[in-house]
């Protein structure tokens, strides 16, 4: 199973915050936004806690590749 984050990416670039900024508004770490970086797995919390703070839903900020 492989994560891809760029959707969210998309997002940050659209209403014009930065990765940082969102980062301090979600509460979440460096590491975690590095492994996001990555494409690597992260909690359902952090996930949650962005699409809070980015007003969306999941599926907005991640995709989930089966493969």
């Amino acid at each position: 199973m492989a994560v891809n984050y760029n959707r969210l990416w998309k997002l940050l670039i659209d209403k014009g915050i930065t990765k940082t900024e969102m980062r301090k508004r979600a509460g979440i770490s460096t590491t975690v936004l590095a492994k996001m970086g990555k494409n690597e797995t992260v909690s359902m919390d952090t996930l949650a806690r962005i699409a809070a703070v980015m007003e969306c839903g999941l599926d907005d900020i991640v995709e989930i590749n089966v493969e």
